[in-house]
């Protein structure tokens, strides 16, 4: 099939982008800790995009977090997840991946919220680091991952789970603060990621190797 601008691929290298972006998630979350009005800038806050034109605010958002313990349980995800997949499709393909899912995670995000009326504030790399898991699943479908360190459950099963409790807690607003939304999101552009420009579909993928 013949190549566009859309799936023309890069050619292959590795720098390890995951870990250049858990250092630069780390370099924000100090900064906003120190200069805590960075926090508003950095964030999404829907107000501040339709009023003030911030932007990039739906780019930047992924890169600030509320606390360290969301830091801590992203990041922990982007190195395990992402270093296999970056060493799978190459450091700029992944680098791409990451903040355009992430990106998109975001104005879907904003959308909603404004549909919805809702001014939040919506932080984190959550967006893109489901994108990642997703990624993870399809490349890696016979991997394993220990739940809780105890139950094994392999990578595409994870996913489908992690969808099915995503949506429910949308529709029946559990864990209040959780931006359920963002996560589901993430699948679902890193999916079409997937299949628009690496031209893999994930579902056949899962039901090759199942």
């Amino acid at each position: 099939m013949k190549q566009t601008i859309l799936n023309r691929k890069f050619r292959y290298s590795y720098t390890n982008v995951a870990l250049k972006l858990i250092i630069i998630n780390a370099v924000v979350f100090l900064l906003t800790m120190l200069v805590p009005r960075l926090y508003g800038y950095l964030a999404m806050v829907p107000s501040y995009i339709l009023y003030r034109h911030w932007y990039w605010q739906v780019f930047t958002y992924m890169f600030v977090h509320a606390n360290f313990t969301h830091i801590l349980f992203n990041m922990l995800g982007l190195f395990m997840f992402g270093m296999p997949v970056e060493r799978r499709i190459g450091s700029r393909e992944f680098l791409l991946f990451y903040l355009l899912t992430g990106t998109l995670s975001g104005i879907f995000s904003l959308i909603s919220y404004v549909a919805a009326g809702t001014n939040v504030i919506l932080v984190g790399a959550s967006g893109a680091i489901y994108a990642v898991l997703l990624s993870f699943a399809v490349l890696y479908p016979y991997a394993r991952i220990f739940i809780f360190g105890i139950f094994p459950m392999r990578a595409p099963l994870l996913v489908i789970l992690y969808t099915a409790i995503e949506m429910f807690n949308q529709v029946f607003g559990s864990t209040r603060g959780v931006a359920h939304l963002t996560h589901l999101a993430g699948f679902g552009f890193a999916y079409l990621y997937f299949l628009l420009r690496l031209r893999i579909n994930p579902i056949d993928e899962w039901r090759r190797n199942r």
